[in-house]
């Protein structure tokens, strides 16, 4: 899991948006991300984006934990309910792993375990090892 969390300090993206990996092994992963001020929009609630994002490491996680390369090929997410303030958690699931393809479910929710969205994507695994 070391070796991996390491890999992933190289989303710049998301460590900008303050996101954390916290667990990740083959076809899992957990992401957390404390709401900032940074993260809200003109509406006073968190960006689709940044709920996206922290999503989308999570799916990253999961399906490289395998070892190979991957990048999304789909996604799509679906918003529940907005969130203002306290923590969001990601934690993301491969449901189908084949030679090329993976497929994973991310399910967002508060620091209450209420749902916030649904993520779902799909992955092309390249003949590359994650290094």
């Amino acid at each position: 899991m070391t070796e991996l969390k390491e890999f992933f300090k190289n989303d710049r993206y998301a460590a900008l948006s303050g996101i954390e990996l916290l667990e990740v092994e083959p076809g899992k992963a957990t992401t957390r991300m404390s709401i900032r001020d940074e993260h809200l929009n003109a509406g006073n609630v968190v960006q689709g984006g940044a709920i996206f994002t922290l999503a989308d490491l999570a799916f990253a996680a999961a399906v490289n934990a395998y070892g190979n390369l991957a990048f999304s090929i789909e996604t799509s997410i679906r918003y529940f309910q907005s969130a203002k303030s306290g923590i969001l958690y990601a934690e993301a699931r491969v449901l189908y792993l084949h030679r090329k393809l993976a497929t994973c479910e991310v399910t967002v929710t508060n620091q209450d375990k209420e749902l916030i969205a649904l993520f779902t994507a799909t992955a092309y695994r390249k003949d590359v090892v994650n290094q």
